[in-house]
């Protein structure tokens, strides 16, 4: 028997507003600032929510080139702050998830410990690669390692947030038949 949160998934299905699930073939599709089409994959097609999509679409803006690479690249950084913040509101709150977790399993003392300090050098990475973006004199090659620094950063600590939760919650300890 699985106890615990409820997993939510990772890919939702979010329509473009304003768009049918169709394109019309008569329409060219809409465009973004870099040239690129302006959504994360096809009308209808699954992609990433919250947090996740908005690394997504960092990652897609950092590979991207164009006249206003900076401006788009700035653009997407700005929700990906904002959702880290809220993430580490969440869990670093006084109801915060990893409090749950350090008085359900104690033994996780350690893994809590570690996800809070990468926190600060998320928002660290964060802060990195807008100071780089924001100066037109930074070759777009140093832009572009800071961002994959931090968008690396994103995804170990996004593996180990879960490797964590699946720990917590679903390690059998024995005792049971």
């Amino acid at each position: 028997m699985v106890t615990g949160p409820v997993q939510q998934p990772s890919l939702v299905v979010r329509p473009r507003a304003g768009h049918p699930a169709e394109p019309d073939p008569a329409e060219p599709p809409p465009v973004g600032l870099a040239g690129e089409p302006s959504s994360v994959g096809l009308p209808g097609e699954p992609r990433p929510a919250g947090l996740a999509g908005d690394v997504h679409a960092l990652g897609r803006a950092v590979a991207a080139t164009g006249p206003r690479w900076r401006d788009e690249v700035l653009l997407r950084l700005r929700p990906v702050g904002q959702g880290f913040a809220e993430h580490v509101r969440v869990t670093e709150g006084p109801a915060g998830l990893y409090r749950e977790l350090l008085t359900q399993s104690p033994r996780l003392h350690h893994g809590v410990r570690l996800l809070t300090r990468e926190h600060a050098a998320i928002v660290a990475a964060i802060l990195a690669v807008q100071r780089s973006a924001e100066q037109p004199e930074t070759h777009p090659d140093e832009v572009r390692h800071w961002a994959g620094h931090l968008l690396r950063r994103l995804a170990r600590h996004r593996r180990r947030g879960a490797n964590l939760l699946w720990e917590a919650y679903q390690t059998d300890l024995g005792g049971e038949t």
